[in-house]
């Protein structure tokens, strides 16, 4: 297939109803799925009011399994529309060990795919505390589409996006849980462009707890045209039909993908900061970084 048709939801959750915030969850995949989506897409943790803008550890009651409450009612739904479905819990994989995981839940109900978020936020939020970060970027099957996930502060790092697009992503959703920031818009815009690649992301909307956030979920192409986008200030829904051809198109037209020296990009992952030349200036103001040389053959002396 060369199109899907995608869906967003943006929702508001309540405090302590995650029952209910489940319930509207799938009242909402009920209303989207007469428009026949091939995917529907949750924000992150539309299950529970955002609880990590709090250092209280008995938060971490909200994680779950992936055999708990939310995410049965959501194979449930899946398979009644025979639709796939992306939803991002707060996940339990033992006692003690927690992450903010994506689940691709496909047609049958069946959990076919997960992604882990890599980068736990820690610049408002306390998530850091809460759970660990994934070290994966999978890239799933869907309705002929390549679908990656990066989730949030990952959208932060470029590396995130890009490597899911090098490893197939023709389409990345970004599930969100971010309060409204000024450079939403061109951040999509750019990830999509520099990739060739749909972006998708879905946010969260309304005020939980002490944090407004900024809903204004959205579909860009590959070109980076805004092709669909839903409110800032209620919960909402969105329909996009994206076409593979496109990203093809784009990729032809913008090369970057060709073009990439990965073997000139070693400074990236050196394992510590002398190797990536980010030291303490000798002749400068005692605490300025200097970044020196950043070459591939970075971890030779200065």
């Amino acid at each position: 297939m060369s199109t899907l048709r995608l869906a967003l939801i943006q929702m508001q959750s309540k405090p302590d109803a995650r029952d209910e915030n489940v319930a509207t969850a799938c009242r909402y995949i009920d209303e989207v799925a007469d428009e026949k989506p091939d995917l529907v897409v949750l924000p992150e943790f539309f299950n529970h009011e955002y609880v990590f803008q709090y250092r209280d550890y008995a938060h971490i009651d909200w994680a779950e399994p992936e055999t708990g409450h939310t995410i049965s009612a959501i194979r449930e739904k899946a398979k009644e529309h025979r639709t796939t479905i992306c939803a991002t819990i707060f996940e339990e994989q033992g006692p003690g060990l927690y992450f903010d995981t994506a689940f691709f839940i496909g047609p049958d109900g069946e959990i076919f795919g997960k992604y882990r978020k890599t980068h736990p936020a820690a610049v408002q939020s306390l998530e850091k505390i809460y759970f660990r970060g994934g070290t994966r970027f999978p890239v799933v099957n869907v309705s002929g589409f390549r679908v990656g996930v990066v989730i949030c502060y990952d959208h932060c790092f470029p590396e995130t996006a890009r490597c899911a697009t090098v490893n197939g992503a023709e389409l990345i959703l970004g599930p969100f849980a971010a309060p409204r920031f000024p450079t939403w818009d061109e951040l999509m815009i750019t990830r999509a462009w520099e990739n060739g690649v749909y972006m998708a992301p879905c946010n969260k909307v309304g005020l939980e707890g002490d944090w407004v956030f900024g809903g204004r979920s959205l579909v860009v192409d590959p070109y980076g045209e805004i092709v669909a986008q839903a409110s800032d200030d209620a919960d909402d829904t969105i329909i996009a039909e994206l076409d593979r051809e496109r990203v093809f198109a784009a990729r032809r037209r913008w090369p970057m993908l060709r073009d990439r020296r990965p073997e000139v990009y070693g400074p990236l992952t050196a394992s510590d900061e002398a190797a990536r030349r980010l030291f303490v200036s000798e002749t400068g103001n005692a605490d300025e970084r200097v970044p020196l040389r950043a070459t591939a053959t970075a971890a030779q002396p200065a």
